[in-house]
């Protein structure tokens, strides 16, 4: 036992013990902690501001990628037979419009087709009646929803 005891403080002694390197009494007087004062003599020119400025593309949408194709517009409208109210067969107005737009490739040829829904009230429902039927000419559905795809477009695609 007192043999490890012995062995544990050699071993630290060897570890945390000072070392065997003698330092220079004159060490302190040499110019290498002197740092401050010799070099607060050397004047330095003072450095030059630089303005760094950039300008951030703009992120283009999709918008702005179909603005240089060609616009084919198809309107899907109610016969006028019937722009007439369900509730109180009065005549419906134009309340608004709904444009879908989706991309047609015809090989070598791209164009955007346009499809705009019209979409009717009844004026007379507005101010006399609780309930405003509201009417949409019939329009065919996407093939992807939210999608510029046509079928045309995604045939196109699955050739190639």
């Amino acid at each position: 036992m007192e043999w490890y005891k012995q062995q544990f403080t050699l071993l630290q002694q060897k570890r945390f013990g000072t070392s065997s390197e003698k330092t220079n009494k004159d060490q302190f007087e040499l110019p290498l902690f002197n740092e401050a004062e010799v070099s607060s003599a050397i004047l330095l020119a003072e450095p030059t501001l630089e303005t760094i400025s950039y300008t951030r593309q703009k992120k283009t949408g999709r918008a702005d990628k179909l603005k240089d194709l060609p616009v084919e517009t198809i309107h899907y409208d109610l016969s006028d037979s019937e722009k007439v109210c369900l509730e109180c067969d009065h005549s419906i107005h134009e309340m608004s419009t709904q444009i879908r737009k989706e991309l047609k490739i015809i090989p070598a040829q791209v164009t955007v087709v346009e499809h705009v829904q019209h979409i009717y009230s009844c004026r007379h429902c507005e101010e006399h009646a609780i309930k405003t039927p509201i009417k949409k000419a019939e329009m065919p559905n996407p093939v992807i929803p939210k999608g510029l795809a046509s079928p045309s477009a995604i045939a196109y695609v699955m050739t190639q």
